[in-house]
């Protein structure tokens, strides 16, 4: 009994009494102080009157504004941006936004628009981009728009517009986009594009329309940035149309769920006759390819034939010698051989991401493609035992390699050695078995960015990333270190110039104290997503100024002698933690309200101890940890007790000494 009583004694002593305090929620979230505020999905039908009137940027989406008129935004004179996008707007009367007049951005997506006053757009007098995207309209003459010379692009997707003729005086010197996807148009006239003669370097937007034709002239040296013809099944009548016209970038690709015809060598013909740099030809089907079918893309600097159903093409091909970038994903070679790269010698960039059956690399199919700078072979089931520099031979200038969403590839010593100057190397998701000691990367002295996410490779060897020098940024999530522990001496030792560091999913508990000490230049460190206590935090106390993710661990209590390493970080993040929010840790809580600004996800940082307070934000927990009155009187009889216990112990004590002289 004796000892239950001391123990609850004790307990009393110790006893604290905490509250938490919770402020109530704002209806807007403050983005930034008197600036920015989002107000979206709230049931508003007006304009809060706490949004102060220095309100520059507003996203008031999916509220209730059946009717705007002069007053509705009449005190907030400093918009620039405006999202009222599904707002239920019928109306927008006259001098709507007349008090607005340096709004900039205005966002009217998804309204059933009804009417619109002649005077509702006269107020900005910078009005530069507008959305009228699924609004309902049938012609453009429903915007009032006469007045906005500064408009650069305006977005009208979705409607049901069936001629892209702009009213007579709509101002174009600065219109640079133009956005008439999914409407109800079919056919481009010569009187449609002379109301664009004024726009220069223009990108229109035609995807989704089916443009059954284009009269002949129609583009007669019209000059844009890009033309998107999206979904259309008449290319042979959109090369006539577009004759003598130069285009930057030319889309003429098509949707899966369109039947589209065979395209034979014929269909190209008028390209002979217009000036492009760039084609997208995706989701086509090439039919009987032959050496001349591409013979009027000569000039071309891009091409994209994303499925475009190729399983081969064949050498001598004509016209495509200065192509620089070209895009062979999602198609069905089985051997990279089958692409025939002599017909491409000036490549730069390309790419044969998620080809549709597995790849064979071969041997030297890309070595007369030796000015080659990016490649991209990801997503191909690619496998061999003894990879890459037979694969790679040539590809000397070669600067960013992806190999990654492959099925497992042997390295060995030097794999990379035919590729020197890459800076990038991904190998993400593609299990990769390193046969000898050396390291496979050990010739890459350029190489800044390294990728090996979800390799399952072994980081046992201190000598994994040996000869290095200039890597930067280093991903190795998912990857297991042996006993879920970073040591003293490791694999990242030699990695002084690393800047980014990825180490999320990798099962840790622990990591030295001095694991990190040869990394000194390191500004991100993400160890979300392990089992890691605030222990490990000392590690990183030669660090200042870092972006450091600690999310998802089990860190609880924070002692006092951490605070000041994680004082000296720019950012950290904390969520999904199971935080301690009892006196044992309010030194930690009492530091994390002072540095709030540092915090990042404080609305996903949560207590989970004590139970009362389980799932509250640890910004509104106050705790008060002074000595409550019920301890001070269980403080008090204690000792009255223990001193009269002792005070009769003593004189047992020296009885029994007379007793027994």
């Amino acid at each position: 009994m004796a000892p239950d009583i001391s123990c609850f004694f004790l307990v009393a002593l110790f006893l604290a009494s905490c509250r938490a305090t919770t402020s109530s929620d704002q209806k807007c979230i403050e983005k930034e102080v008197n600036k920015t505020y989002n107000c979206e999905n709230l049931g508003l039908n007006e304009i809060p009157g706490t949004l102060p009137n220095s309100t520059e940027c507003l996203e008031f989406s999916f509220n209730v504004l059946p009717t705007i008129q002069n007053t509705t935004f009449s005190r907030l004179i400093n918009l620039t941006f405006l999202d009222l996008t599904r707002c239920q707007i019928y109306w927008i009367h006259e001098d709507t936004f007349q008090s607005q007049h340096r709004l900039d951005t205005l966002v009217l997506t998804a309204n059933p628009l009804i009417f619109m006053a002649e005077t509702a757009l006269s107020g900005p007098k910078a009005l530069k981009h507008l959305f009228f995207i699924q609004t309902g309209i049938s012609s453009i003459d429903f915007i009032p728009l006469h007045n906005q010379k500064t408009l650069e692009s305006l977005y009208l997707g979705s409607n049901h517009i069936s001629s892209i003729k702009l009213p007579k005086g709509f101002p174009t010197e600065k219109l640079k986009v133009l956005d008439f996807q999914n409407n109800a148009i079919h056919y481009l006239s010569k009187e449609d594009m002379s109301s664009l003669q004024q726009a220069t370097n223009l990108s229109l937007n035609l995807n989704g329309n089916d443009i059954a034709g284009i009269e002949p002239g129609a583009f007669d040296s019209a000059v844009f940035q890009s033309l998107n013809f999206g979904g259309t099944q008449n290319l042979l009548g959109i090369f006539k149309g577009l004759k003598n016209s130069t285009i930057q970038s030319l889309w003429l690709g098509t949707f899966e769920d369109i039947d589209d015809e065979d395209i034979s060598p014929a269909v190209f013909e008028g390209l002979c006759e217009m000036s492009v740099e760039s084609i997208n030809l995706q989701k086509h089907y090439f039919f009987n390819i032959s050496s001349n079918t591409f013979h009027c893309f000569s000039g071309l600097q891009e091409l994209d034939l994303t499925a475009t159903h190729l399983s081969e093409l064949p050498s001598g091909l004509v016209g495509l010698s200065t192509l620089k970038k070209l895009v062979l994903s999602a198609n069905k070679f089985e051997n990279l051989c089958q692409i025939s790269a002599s017909n491409f010698p000036s490549l730069t960039h390309l790419s044969i991401k998620g080809n549709t059956k597995r790849l064979e690399l071969g041997t030297g199919c890309l070595e007369n493609l030796e000015n080659l700078r990016e490649l991209d072979l990801s997503h191909d089931d690619i496998e061999t035992s003894d990879c890459c520099n037979l694969q790679l031979r040539n590809l000397s200038h070669l600067q960013s390699l992806n190999l990654s969403y492959n099925e497992p590839l042997s390295l060995k010593t030097e794999a990379f050695k035919e590729c020197p100057q890459l800076e990038l190397l991904d190998l993400a998701f593609t299990r990769l078995k390193v046969k000898d000691a050396q390291s496979p990367f050990q010739n890459l002295h350029l190489l800044k960015v390294l990728n090996l996410s979800h390799s399952l490779l072994d980081i046992s060897s201190e000598q994994l990333f040996d000869g290095l020098p200039a890597l930067q940024h280093l991903n190795l999530q998912g990857n297991h270190f042996p006993k879920g522990n970073i040591q003293k001496t490791n694999s990242l030792q030699t990695l002084g110039r690393l800047e980014i560091l990825v180490l999320s999913f990798c099962d840790l508990s622990s990591i030295d104290q001095h694991a990190f000490t040869s990394l000194k230049m390191m500004n991100h460190v993400d160890l979300s997503h392990n089992r890691l206590t605030s222990s490990s935090i000392e590690a990183l106390s030669h660090l200042k100024g870092i972006y450091l993710n600690l999310a998802s661990n089990h860190i609880s209590i924070i002692l006092p002698s951490l605070l000041p390493i994680l004082s000296q970080q720019r950012t950290i993040n904390l969520r999904q933690n199971p935080l301690d929010c009892t006196c044992s840790n309010i030194y930690f809580l009492e530091w994390y309200k002072e540095n709030m600004q540092k915090l990042e996800d404080t609305e996903d940082t949560l207590c989970e101890n004590p139970p009362l307070l389980r799932g509250v934000r640890l910004s509104d927990v106050t705790l008060s940890c002074s000595m409550a009155a019920v301890g001070i009187f269980f403080l008090i009889v204690f000792l009255l007790v223990f001193a009269i216990l002792l005070i009769f112990a003593v004189k047992y004590f020296l009885r029994w000494k007379y007793q027994h002289i």
